[in-house]
């Protein structure tokens, strides 16, 4: 503790600065000079050692490590040549690792502890593609809240989200970890996210710094499957895959992580144009850029590096400032400073960003921070945390169809059969990235189901949906011949009223390295689904999955069809809630359901061709074997209500556009609505597609109410980025398109000067 003593003393008698507050609010400035102070008492392989990140790699309960890999790691650790790990969680483990970071090492620079705090960190939240299904920012914002306080609570500062990767592939397992294929969309979500994750002040103790990820164009991988090449021109780069980094950079996201995928020939990891020219250079942005796991190393397998040397140097060179388990930094970066090959000031900016950060968040000032033993037990799986989870849940809940208005049940009088293996699974509805989550700790639909106790409600499992392992690191074995619990199945299915099925993924058959040839009902839910619907056809589907299925035959045949996603740990009460009608459902698609695999990637704003059709002839855009629409269009989504549209207005003045519409619940409950507002370029130096969401309101209105809703477009709004890169607005004329989903009723045309 002495060093780490004498370090503040020192760096508060070079800056001539009083100490800091607990507040963010210290001047940029401030930091800044307190950061170049503690560099100047820095050696090289200190400040190497910064830029070096290591899994949790022994366990700090137990004695320290004396021999191997580990005990190499240990070492580091002492000499200050680790600047961040990830995986140590829990307060006892992160205050033990964080003591020889500052304790024992020279300078006593404290460490960041990362963790995958994806969409919760103990008390799981709905994944993130099923939260942007609610279109409401300030609950999605909240739920990063709650998240960053959890974890927070658990010794954790930094977490590796949001994911902002723009995705119209529902192939790519990790489309569950996003916000869906648009970017007006998600770049709302991705400050949403930012700003609950980090708040109005950093160095709070109830905050984690973000990082925007995957850098970039992660999710544009060929043929959907993780970890692919993606190859795409600068217009997509520009107008689809960067607006969403910069809109987290704009939010003051502090960390951003690069990607798996090389883009047009080049690794992401060692891509100076993105993490240089563009992050750095254009967008002015000032914190740093860690690697994803091993992906410096991976340059060599990319046919990009030689060997692991000339990887960490392609990597500094071109901007990433952390490496995270490749262990090149640490090892090579020190010979090629001293060889030429990565100047020291390379090295300097990546330890400055480092440092900077770790002083935003007040680990200077208090390395144990967040380390407080009551605070823990107070919060982690707390009632607040809970409850948070749970509306969260039901607002992500989309209702797809809903003939005869099947949906809600009746509560009383009924009886109710309900099938699927997945509607008494505990685990899966945690879905993919809940790495801290208990195990089996989530509400079942079975669980939620039975809190309506005035029916007579009976469970069949059908078919048992998964063997095998299940956990993050292993393969998921599906069963794809076991039907010898169809039969009881299907006596339960005839004796009832209704049937509800919930039929889907396990939690673990979307996320990462979890890509899909087929989106249909895995294993044999398809054909229990049609042996049911046999005996009874009046059948409430409830989907459970991370990513679009093509779910035609159900389309074709089941009257009521509900998306409820992998809701987390409430997902169970939130769905009974829905299904019940004591929430009215008001989610509406961030991705667009493909009738058939073979139309993907499929996504609503596509560019019109050359042969836009539909023709009475064959020579037109399109298949010949299937339609071009897809099953369920983005946006859409239904409610126990209706919404009528009407009187849009447009009045266009020389640097905005305003656009009014008139919205009236028809229907007899009261409802949310999410307005959306799409624009069509007609004519543009740069072709434009077919439509864009530009604008979107969530209202809620009682029976019979109206409200005019306005929107303002300006040239944020329509204007695009040329093949160079430069953002221009063009005049010309424009379509709009109001309503409440992507494919919308009402339209007209406006001049825009």
């Amino acid at each position: 503790m002495k060093n780490y003593i004498l370090l503040i003393l020192v760096c508060i008698a070079l800056v001539n600065c009083k100490s800091e507050s607990k507040s963010n609010d210290v001047a940029k400035s401030t930091i800044d000079k307190k950061v170049d102070s503690l560099l100047n008492l820095m050696t090289l392989e200190e400040k190497i050692g910064q830029m070096n990140q290591y899994n949790g790699f022994w366990d700090v309960t137990g004695p320290v490590p004396s021999e191997g890999d580990a005990a190499k790691k240990y070492e580091h650790l002492r000499k200050g040549w680790v600047g961040s790990m990830l995986n140590v969680r829990g307060v006892e483990n992160v205050r033990k690792v964080q003591k020889v970071a500052v304790e024992e090492s020279r300078l006593g620079i404290p460490l960041i502890i990362g963790f995958d705090v994806i969409h919760g960190y103990e008390t799981q939240s709905p994944i993130p593609i099923a939260e942007a299904a609610s279109w409401d920012l300030k609950a999605i914002q909240k739920s990063a809240q709650m998240a960053a306080k959890e974890a927070a609570a658990a010794g954790i500062n930094w977490t590796f989200a949001p994911m902002v990767d723009v995705s119209r592939d529902a192939r790519w397992g990790r489309v569950m970890e996003g916000a869906g294929e648009d970017v007006f969309l998600g770049s709302k979500i991705a400050v949403a996210r930012v700003e609950g994750f980090q708040g109005k002040d950093l160095s709070n103790e109830e905050t984690l710094s973000a990082c925007a990820k995957h850098f970039a164009a992660y999710g544009f991988a060929e043929s959907g499957k993780d970890y692919n090449t993606a190859d795409i021109g600068i217009s997509t780069l520009y107008n689809t895959v960067l607006p969403p980094f910069k809109a987290a950079k704009n939010a003051g996201v502090r960390t951003f992580m690069n990607s798996f995928n090389e883009l047009n020939g080049i690794p992401a990891t060692g891509d100076k144009f993105l993490q240089r020219d563009i992050l750095k250079g254009e967008w002015a942005f000032d914190g740093f850029v860690v690697s994803d796991w091993g992906s410096i190393m991976e340059m060599m397998d990319h046919g990009y590096a030689s060997d692991k040397k000339h990887a960490a140097a392609l990597a500094a060179n071109a901007g990433s400032d952390m490496d995270m388990e490749s262990y090149a930094y640490v090892n090579e970066l020190s010979g090629l400073v001293k060889e030429g090959i990565v100047s020291e000031e390379v090295i300097n900016d990546a330890a400055r960003r480092i440092l900077k950060v770790k002083f935003e968040l007040g680990l200077f000032e208090n390395p144990y921070k967040y380390c407080d033993e009551k605070r823990e037990k107070e919060v982690i799986g707390s009632k607040e945390m809970h409850d948070a989870a749970l509306d969260m849940a039901k607002k992500s809940i989309v209702l797809l169809k809903n003939e005869n208005n099947l949906l809600p049940l009746e509560k009383s009088g009924k009886k109710i059969a309900l099938i699927g293996a997945l509607a008494s699974d505990k685990n899966s509805p945690l879905g993919s990235w809940r790495l801290a989550a208990k195990d089996n700790s989530a509400i079942s639909v079975l669980e939620g189901m039975q809190k309506y106790p005035d029916n007579e409600l009976t469970y069949a499992e059908g078919a048992a949906v998964v063997y095998g392992a299940t956990n993050f690191v292993h393969e998921v074995n599906v069963n794809t011949k076991d039907t010898s619990k169809f039969k009881e199945a299907i006596q339960t299915a005839k004796n009832a009223d209704v049937v509800v099925m919930v039929l889907g993924e396990v939690g673990f058959q979307s996320g990462e390295a979890r890509s899909s040839a087929n989106l249909g009902l895995p294993g044999v839910q398809q054909e229990l689904l049609e042996a049911i619907y046999n005996v009874n056809k009046n059948i409430v589907l409830v989907l459970n999955n991370g990513r679009p299925l093509t779910i035609t035959w159900a389309d074709n045949h089941v009257p009521a069809i509900v998306e409820a996603w992998q809701l987390g740990s409430q997902a169970g009460n939130a769905i009974a809630e829905i299904l019940y009608g004591d929430y009215n459902p008001s989610g509406k698609l961030p991705m667009t359901f493909p009738r058939s695999v073979g139309q993907v990637p499929i996504y609503y704003n596509p560019k019109n061709t050359g042969r836009p059709g539909p023709k009475k002839e064959v020579f037109w855009s399109h298949y010949q074997d299937e339609s071009n629409a897809p099953l369920y269009p983005f946006g859409h989504g239904l409610s126990y209500t209706t919404f009528n549209y009407s009187n849009l207005k447009v009045s266009a003045a020389s640097n905005e556009v305003k656009v009014s519409v008139t919205v009236t619940n028809t229907g007899k409950v009261v409802g949310k609505e999410v307005v959306q507002l799409y624009i069509r370029d007609i004519i543009a130096s740069v072709t434009r597609p077919v439509k864009e969401l530009k604008g979107f309101e969530l209202i809620s209105l009682k029976p019979s109410e109206s409200k005019e809703i306005t929107f303002t477009l300006t040239e944020k709004e329509l204007g695009f980025f040329n093949n160079q890169g430069k953002y221009i607005v063009e005049p010309g004329e424009f379509k709009v398109f109001v309503g409440g989903s992507s494919v919308t009723s009402l339209e007209t045309i406006f001049q825009y000067q």
